[in-house]
């Protein structure tokens, strides 16, 4: 397994990491817990040392799985976590909103270590900028937490370039968070450049564009409605039958390199910077082992200019959020 570094923070992680949410959180139904912890030592075997979870998914439920499944391997693998959304502990129930208050960044650090099952958290996200609370008291709380021991890295997630910056002089950070893809370009106008100014790596969630760049959705599909995008415009019958020709440009793309849509799309991302590592989600053996066959796909500048004039051509269809869940991200 290849090997990248995120920024200057000297983080070393696996070229592609693993989104967790959906093992136990996001749609139904989730996986069954022993096939997960199965399969996520499945992925430790297969070289994979950097695994995303959170106390939102779930809540908790998320972050217990990871914990137990990778207790055993505690120093080989990377584990990022996120606060920032309000949660009452007692009860697990997720009240609204966000809660990034410095005492409440301290609580989720405490209670996120006994369940991840680990001395410190690799490293800790905001996962969305709250705006009832200062940047600089977040990553001062954070800052707090690593001069304890309790915290090694400090990342945030969906943050604009302003509040990078912010957050940053007060507490370095190690990685930004964000959705990045063939068809969610947005971070390479001033997250992307702030980054490699900054130092700062970059962690591209939905680099599947929530598996649609698989060539495995079409208008047809049907999601259930746990899943968040049986609410997204970008994913309506008439949005996805739109968006067809996307994929079908990287699938011809792939024929071309004996490669899949969906190594395509994570080699481009592999292919932009050596600061980049995508985690695509997955609770499957056959799509773990093709993500992963994208780290050998090689891209050459021909290759990449071939995208790029391709996928210029084709004005992508839908937001990628509802109204309520887009309105808290580039904050």
């Amino acid at each position: 397994m290849q090997k990248r570094t995120l920024g200057n923070s000297h983080l070393e992680v696996s070229a592609l990491g693993l989104g967790c949410m959906r093992m136990s959180y996001g749609d139904s139904p989730v996986g069954d817990k022993q096939a997960m912890i199965a399969f996520l030592h499945a992925a430790v075997d297969r070289g994979i040392t950097f695994f995303d979870t959170a106390e939102v998914y779930g809540p908790f439920t998320n972050e217990e799985l990871v914990g137990e499944a990778l207790s055993s391997f505690r120093g080989q693998v990377v584990i990022a976590t996120k606060f920032g959304f309000n949660i009452d502990s007692s009860t697990r129930a997720n009240l609204g909103g966000l809660n990034s208050r410095p005492e409440r960044i301290r609580q989720v650090a405490d209670e996120s270590l006994k369940r991840l099952n680990v001395e410190a958290i690799d490293l800790f996200y905001q996962h969305r900028v709250d705006p009832d609370v200062p940047i600089e008291d977040v990553a001062g709380a954070v800052k707090e937490l690593i001069q304890a021991g309790k915290v090694k890295h400090f990342g945030l997630s969906e943050a604009s370039a302003q509040t990078i910056r912010r957050a940053h002089a007060v507490q370095p950070i190690t990685a930004i968070q964000s959705e990045y893809s063939l068809w969610w370009r947005n971070p390479e106008a001033e997250i992307l450049p702030t980054c490699e100014e900054l130092g700062i790596g970059f962690v591209p969630y939905s680099p599947l564009g929530r598996g649609f760049l698989t060539g495995t959705i079409d208008e047809n599909t049907t999601f259930d409605s746990s899943d968040i995008r049986s609410r997204s415009p970008r994913y309506t019958p008439e949005a996805r039958k739109a968006n067809q020709v996307f994929v079908d440009l990287i699938a011809q793309i792939g024929a071309q390199k004996g490669a899949t849509p969906a190594q395509i799309a994570l080699a481009w991302l592999l292919a932009q910077k050596p600061w980049i590592v995508p985690i695509p989600g997955s609770r499957k053996l056959e799509r773990l082992d093709e993500n992963l066959g994208a780290i050998s796909v090689e891209l050459t500048p021909d290759d990449l200019r071939e995208i790029e004039s391709a996928i210029s051509k084709v004005a992508i269809q839908g937001d990628r959020y509802p109204a309520d869940q887009q309105q808290m991200t580039n904050r």
